[in-house]
């Protein structure tokens, strides 16, 4: 008897991660909104938008359901099969991230070339890679665990892919999708069993290698100059960051209300991509800023203790995969406010789950699908099923 009632209470373990999924319904329900209220005045004067309020509302939308829907198939898919063919969505992503350097294939927009036009939509891939990147790290830290203290074979080869990589990236330019991604390598790396020595050469290494792509390149160095004082400047290199700080002023403790923002009226510039959190913390104000911390938090640390608990079953493919996209999503974010905040320099990344962008969305929508799996597969053991 009590034996079968061991087993009964097993079964009715949820299916789901609650908090996971209801901190991911807030934060895409919430983005929903700010981006609608964000945009009004852009999408009333904007070209192509024919002074249509709702322009970039109907488009985020279309993106939320299309990420969603794909999502959904994505969770259908087993971990074993991503794990199994690990190496062709990377494959593809590094095709992908090509053919945006192709003229007359990569579009350009504001000086950077991300973009392949699919005549209705711009797919950015290297939204998709830092996905593609957790998966074959994931996998690659697992085929290599006896190797993991040596340079040699343990760390050069993951170094090499890194370099063509960041070559990539860097010629588009997107130094802050390379900097997710190789966070999300080194975490991924020192989480599989990477010797702590060479982790700290790693870091020291990247350090310096970002410092001086800051320093070598002109732009990126006023960048960084400028978000130490932007008042210095504010009407050349530090107006984004001026603008993004008044509007956290104008916010005090409780905001001004939904659509009430100044800033997002022309004068804070991507007001509902790369700065929604000013916004958010001009209309919601301190609460509504602290309210959107607590629930990334939450889902960090959700995905943190889905992989420990997939890793305590031995299930090391799945266990780093979760943490990855932990890590993925944490520092995207933490970088988005740092720069939102003044105190990172200027980053052209959008606020995951929340900010307007279709690769952004869909890509976000995947990762959380894949998390959820794995989730998903962990409860199933707990109840005695196979998967």
């Amino acid at each position: 008897m009590i034996y079968q009632a061991s087993i009964s209470n097993q079964r009715d373990i949820p299916d789901f991660d609650q908090a996971l999924i209801w901190s991911a319904i807030l934060l895409l329900s919430l983005g929903l909104v700010m981006v609608y209220s964000a945009s009004i005045s852009i999408a009333e004067a904007g070209r192509g938008t024919d002074g249509y309020a709702a322009y970039f509302l109907v488009r985020h939308g279309i993106y939320l359901a299309a990420g969603l829907l794909i999502g959904l198939i994505a969770f259908q898919i087993p971990m074993r099969l991503w794990q199994k063919y690990s190496l062709y969505p990377f494959l593809l992503g590094m095709a992908l991230l090509t053919l945006v350097l192709v003229p007359g294939i990569g579009n350009e927009v504001n000086g950077s070339r991300r973009w392949l036009s699919l005549f209705i939509v711009n797919l950015q891939p290297s939204e998709f890679m830092k996905l593609f990147m957790v998966i074959y790290v994931a996998n690659y830290t697992i085929r290599r665990a006896a190797y993991l203290d040596s340079f040699r074979k343990g760390f050069a080869p993951i170094l090499v892919v890194m370099m063509v990589l960041g070559f990539l990236l860097l010629r588009e330019p997107d130094l802050g999708a390379f900097v997710v991604i190789a966070v999300i390598v080194t975490a991924v790396l020192f989480l599989g069993g990477m010797n702590l020595k060479l982790f700290a050469g790693t870091i020291g290494l990247a350090l310096a290698g970002l410092l001086a792509l800051i320093w070598l390149e002109p732009y990126r160095w006023r960048r960084f100059t400028g978000f130490m004082d932007p008042w210095d400047d504010p009407y050349g290199k530090g107006y984004q960051l001026s603008h993004a700080l008044i509007a956290f002023g104008r916010g005090g403790w409780q905001g001004v209300g939904i659509g009430g923002s100044v800033e997002k009226l022309y004068y804070l510039p991507e007001a509902h991509t790369d700065f929604l959190l000013a916004v958010i913390a001009e209309e919601l104000g301190f609460i509504g800023v602290v309210a959107v911390v607590i629930l990334f938090t939450w889902l960090v640390i959700r995905a943190f203790v889905i992989g420990r608990q997939a890793a305590t079953r031995e299930r090391y493919f799945p266990a780093l995969v979760a943490q990855g996209i932990g890590v993925w999503l944490g520092v995207q974010t933490f970088i988005n406010m740092g720069v939102n905040m003044g105190v990172l320099p200027t980053k052209g990344l959008t606020l995951p789950l929340m900010s307007f962008g279709g690769s952004s969305i869909v890509a976000n929508c995947i990762a959380l699908a894949v998390l959820l799996r794995v989730d998903w597969e962990n409860r199933q053991l707990m109840k005695g099923y196979t998967i």
